[in-house]
């Protein structure tokens, strides 16, 4: 089987979409299927066409340019139609079974127009609803133009594509109430390659000795900073936890959007010398970060995005047998199990938060279990193989519509 992926952005670029990415492709070559890469404008590559990334092959479209390519709304169609002609350009000459392409619908769109023009089986996958997120990143609000037409081409693509896929119940129950038959819609949940991550509580000792956390207890998170990641809250609920325990640090390793107003909230309420801020640090050497974590806070704010969207990163912590604190909205309650695989509490409610964490600290007797408990939640239900292995039905499911177009 040969599919021809779409992505918004690739690899060498780094971030949760990238890796997920990533790890279809490789599993769907452990499958013997061929698969090939197309990315849209928003990967940048300037003029290039073509660039090698380790074992992969990435196709690139050129930078849009021109006017349009600077008009808000309007850059959009350019992003498409630049994306459409490379795309038929690429699908004549390679001839794929099927085209597989990766939300946002600036990809979705140009797929669909394509695959009916050539006939071929289209499957579309949404990982999130890229309107709310643009709504937290502060570039749009609900309700405006540009909200209400990302989300009337993310439905358009739904309705023509010949398969959806998506990553979790909360986007799957959005989808069909949008009129879309619930036999059309497949889950491909986000995973882990468990083998990938090593179990282990040792702390990497010169890093610790450098930020100053030898014998503190260290909530962590690593990430980017975005607004909806809540982590004003877990610095609003450190006072109250330091009253308690003054040798509770927090490591934030990471930046974005919210940096700047994450660093003042910290000094106007003099934690400072508690709060260690990294910035970016190299992939290859995160982990080292990882290791000085006792517990990983995922403190997310309440609202569509995080409460229909199942994060990467919770299940890549329990693949490394950490614990983990997490507010209760509903991508968080798909992942973990209040008090078998990590703590739960109210999300918004700094309180509940802090409470959350005496209650792992009073539960030192089960960290071994509760540690174990994670890692086999991924190793048996959240694993990569099992994932993907599903896409074969999915493409089966999509020629068979597509042939009866």
């Amino acid at each position: 089987m040969r599919i021809l992926h779409v992505f918004d952005h690739s690899l060498p670029l780094h971030s949760g979409y990238t890796f997920r990415s990533a790890a279809i492709l490789r599993e769907q070559r452990a499958l013997g299927w061929e698969t090939l890469h197309l990315t849209g404008g928003k990967q940048q590559s300037g003029a290039s066409l073509e660039e090698q990334v380790g074992d992969w092959t990435f196709y690139r479209t050129p930078d849009a340019t021109g006017l349009l390519a600077r008009v808000p709304v309007l850059n959009q169609f350019v992003l498409m139609g630049r994306l459409e002609r490379r795309l038929l350009g690429l699908a004549k000459e390679l001839k794929p079974d099927v085209i597989h392409a990766h939300s946002p619908a600036l990809n979705g769109v140009p797929a669909v127009r394509v695959g009916r023009r050539l006939g071929i089986p289209v499957v579309y996958e949404t990982r999130a609803f890229w309107e709310d997120a643009a709504v937290d990143h502060g570039s749009t609000t609900e309700g405006s133009l540009r909200y209400k037409l990302t989300r009337a081409q993310e439905t358009w693509v739904f309705r023509h594509a010949d398969a959806v896929t998506t990553i979790c119940e909360g986007l799957r129950d959005d989808i069909i109430a949008r009129g879309i038959p619930a036999e059309r819609v497949t889950i491909i949940p986000n995973a882990v390659d468990a083998n990938r991550f090593t179990v282990s509580t040792a702390r990497d000792a010169a890093l610790e000795a450098e930020l100053g956390l030898a014998g503190r207890t260290v909530l962590g998170f690593l990430g980017s900073f975005y607004g909806y990641e809540g982590l004003s809250l877990l610095i609003e609920a450190l006072p109250a936890m330091l009253a308690r325990d003054p040798d509770i640090r927090v490591l934030l390793v990471g930046g974005g959007f919210q940096e700047d107003n994450l660093k003042r909230q910290v000094a106007e309420l003099g934690v400072d010398a508690q709060v260690i801020f990294t910035g970016r640090v190299p992939h290859d050497v995160v982990d080292r970060y990882y290791s000085l974590v006792d517990m990983l806070v995922y403190p997310r704010l309440s609202m569509r995005l995080t409460d229909t969207v199942t994060p990467l990163k919770p299940l890549e912590a329990m693949a490394q047998g950490k614990l983990l604190i997490a507010s209760d909205v509903g991508g968080h309650r798909e992942l973990i199990r209040d008090g078998e695989t990590g703590m739960l509490f109210a999300a918004g409610d700094a309180t509940a938060l802090a409470a959350s964490v005496w209650r792992m600290l009073e539960a030192r007797d089960r960290w071994d279990e509760i540690r174990a408990n994670g890692r086999r939640y991924v190793e048996d239900e959240r694993n990569w193989p099992n994932s993907v292995a599903r896409y074969a039905q999915v493409y089966a499911d999509a020629a068979t519509r597509a042939a009866q177009r």
